[in-house]
């Protein structure tokens, strides 16, 4: 074992490959799902499987179909812009970040880098997820907001040790 395998180079190096490994892994996965629901779902069924049921829908807007009337090629252009932002952010942070955050950062982005891809398409994203209650999603939504909730879970965490290491 040498220095150059276990030094902090070599763990920003395992983190980030971690952080786009999953990532991609994240997207292909999305992004088959979406082809299987727009070729078994059809526009007028719905397949009810317990508290969740399977329905295909097209989003032209963002979450809540925000942003529904705006030009295709602007919400293109804005999330891409996110999604990017979003990289550079996760892969700057990636390198000293613990396990749990990577793999959060992993799943925020390539529910973010499917989501952007299956709009690049033809303006809308594919949903298939539908509750009853709340919007239809698709899988890319659940690890963006997963990732969200584990960030988040992260942080107090943090602040937390934080707090205590400081004495308040």
């Amino acid at each position: 074992m040498t220095a150059g395998h276990t030094g902090p180079e070599a763990r920003a190096m395992r983190a980030r490959t971690t952080l786009a490994a999953t990532a991609v892994i994240v997207a292909t996965l999305d992004l088959g799902l979406k082809t299987w629901a727009s070729r078994t779902l059809n526009d007028d069924s719905s397949t009810d499987l317990g508290p969740l049921n399977l329905r295909l829908a097209f989003n032209p807007g963002v979450a809540f179909s925000l942003g529904d009337t705006l030009p295709p090629a602007v919400l293109l252009g804005v999330t891409g812009v996110i999604v990017v932002a979003l990289a550079g952010f996760a892969f700057r942070v990636a390198r000293t970040a613990a396990l749990p955050v990577v793999l959060a950062l992993a799943a925020m982005l390539g529910g973010a880098v499917a989501n952007l891809i299956d709009r690049a398409g033809d303006g809308v994203v594919t949903d298939y997820l539908h509750t009853g209650w709340f919007p239809t999603f698709n899988f890319a939504d659940v690890f963006v907001v997963t990732g969200a909730a584990v960030l988040v879970a992260a942080s107090w965490g943090a602040s937390a040790t934080a707090d205590t290491e400081a004495g308040a």
